[in-house]
C-alpha cells in the first residue's frame, strides 16, 4: 500500500517476460497466464471513506465534499465514532484506517452495511479467518478490538443516514463506467508468470481481482487474495503499475529464518531509521519492517514494469514518492536488477545475502542511494 504512483526467482533476462515458458526448472512459475477482474464495492468504499470522515486533515484534501455532507447528519455522539476511529488506529496504532480495515474485513464475505455492522459487533469468525492468513497479528487484532466499538457506531451511523443509497447513485455508476472502459486492454498484460518468477515462489491465484473505488485516495491497498483496492480516477497505466505492486505483498516469507534476520539487521540502518522515523505517518510505513517490505516492493515493481516497458523514470519517480522516503526502493532496484542480469535469483535470496554482506546497509547503502541520486539519469530534465 502506498501513495498514488499510491506496489521472485529471476527470469534468465535474455527471454522476454511475455515467455514465461521458455525458463530455465529453477525459474519456471507456476501459473502461465493472468485473469483479470475488475469490480465495484460498497462494503471498500465504506471503509475507505472512514479516513475522511473522522476528520483527518490528510484526507479532506480528497473528501472535503464528502465530510462536509455527512458530518452535519451525524449527532455529536457519532461525530465522536468516527474521531475515536482515527484515534484508535492512526494516532495509536500507527496504521490507516483503510488499510486494516480493508484488509480485516476481506476474510468474510460482507457486502452490505447491516453484514458489516453484525461483524463489527462480534468479530469471532472475522479473528477465526484472520488467523489463517499471514496478516495475523496479535498486537494488529488488539488494536482493532480497542476501535471496534467506534467502528460499529460509525457503520450504524452511515446506514442510518443512508450512505448506501448515496454511493449507488453518486459512486457506483462512475465506477462501472470506468470498468467498461479499462476491461478491454488489461488482458494483454500477463504480468502473474512474471512476478512468480521474481518472487521466486507461486502467487494464490493466477486472477487478480481489482476493486475500483470511489473513496481510496490517495491510496493502492492489498486485501487478502491476489486482491487488490485502487482509485477509479487512476489512469490505466497506474491501474496496472498498483496490480503488479500489490501481488508482490510481502516479496518474500517472513518466517524464513535468513529474511527475518536481514530485516533485523536492515531495521537498525542509520539510513531506514531516519526514513521511519522522519516521514508523514499518513503515508504508513510506519516501522522497520514495514518500510523495508514497501520499498522491497517498489524495486521489484520497476524491474517487472520495466519488462512490460511501462517502467517509471526512476529518478524522478523516487525524488516525488512519499515526499522522496523510498530511497532504500532505488537501492535495492539498482543492486537487485544489477546482480539478477548476470545471476538469475529469487530476490529474498539476493536481499538476504546482500544485507549480511554489507551491499544494501551501512556505507554500502548510503554510496548506492548517493550514485543513484546524482547519477546521469537525475541530472536530466
Amino acid at each position: 500500500m502506498r501513495r498514488t504512483l499510491c506496489l521472485l526467482c529471476v527470469l534468465v533476462f535474455a527471454i522476454k517476460a511475455t515467455n514465461p515458458s521458455l525458463l530455465c526448472a529453477e525459474t519456471a512459475p507456476v501459473h502461465t497466464s493472468t485473469d483479470w477482474q475488475l469490480r465495484a464495492s460498497l462494503k471498500y468504499d465504506t471503509l475507505c471513506l472512514l479516513n475522511a470522515l473522522s476528520g483527518d486533515p490528510y484526507y479532506l484534501d480528497y473528501y472535503r465534499a464528502e465530510y462536509d455532507h455527512f458530518h452535519s447528519l451525524f449527532t455529536p455522539e457519532e461525530q465522536a465514532a468516527f474521531a475515536q476511529l482515527k484515534h484508535v488506529i492512526k494516532d495509536e496504532g500507527h496504521g490507516i484506517i483503510s488499510a486494516k480495515l480493508a484488509l480485516y474485513f476481506s476474510v468474510v464475505d460482507d457486502e452490505t452495511l447491516p453484514e458489516m455492522i453484525r461483524t463489527a459487533h462480534d468479530s469471532a469468525a472475522m479473528e477465526a479467518a484472520l488467523r489463517k492468513t499471514t496478516y495475523w497479528s496479535a498486537d494488529g487484532w488488539q488494536n482493532y478490538q480497542a476501535a471496534r466499538p467506534a467502528l460499529e457506531a460509525a457503520l450504524r451511523a452511515l446506514d442510518r443516514v443512508g450512505f448506501p443509497a448515496y454511493w449507488a447513485a453518486m459512486a457506483k455508476p462512475r465506477i462501472e463506467k470506468r470498468i467498461a472502459e479499462i476491461s478491454p486492454d488489461l488482458p494483454k498484460y500477463n504480468i502473474i508468470p512474471v512476478i512468480e518468477s521474481y518472487l521466486g515462489f507461486p502467487l494464490p491465484s493466477q486472477t487478480i481481482t481489482v476493486y475500483l473505488l470511489a473513496y481510496s485516495e490517495p491510496h493502492g491497498i492489498r486485501i487478502t487474495g491476489l486482491r487488490f483496492l485502487t482509485h477509479v480516477s487512476y489512469p490505466f497505466r497506474i491501474v496496472l503499475h498498483n496490480a503488479i505492486h500489490e501481488s508482490m505483498h510481502p516479496p518474500y516469507h517472513v518466517d524464513d529464518v535468513n529474511v527475518r534476520q536481514a530485516i533485523d539487521l536492515l531495521g537498525k540502518d542509520p539510513t531506514v531509521e531516519d526514513k521511519v522515523q522522519h516521514h508523514d505517518p499518513s503515508f504508513g510505513y510506519n516501522t522497520a519492517p514495514g518500510y523495508i517490505e514497501e520499498d522491497s516492493v517498489q524495486a521489484l515493481e520497476e524491474v517487472v514494469s520495466e519488462k512490460f516497458n511501462i517502467g517509471h523514470n526512476p529518478c524522478k519517480y523516487w525524488r516525488e514518492q512519499d515526499d522522496g522516503m523510498h530511497v532504500l526502493a532505488a537501492a535495492l532496484f539498482v543492486r537487485y536488477k544489477q546482480i539478477a542480469s548476470d545471476t538469475p535469483q529469487s530476490y529474498s535470496k539476493w536481499f538476504a545475502a546482500a544485507v549480511e554482506s554489507g551491499q544494501v546497509r551501512g556505507a554500502g547503502l548510503k554510496q548506492t542511494i548517493d550514485s543513484f541520486f546524482s547519477g546521469p539519469a537525475c541530472k536530466q530534465p
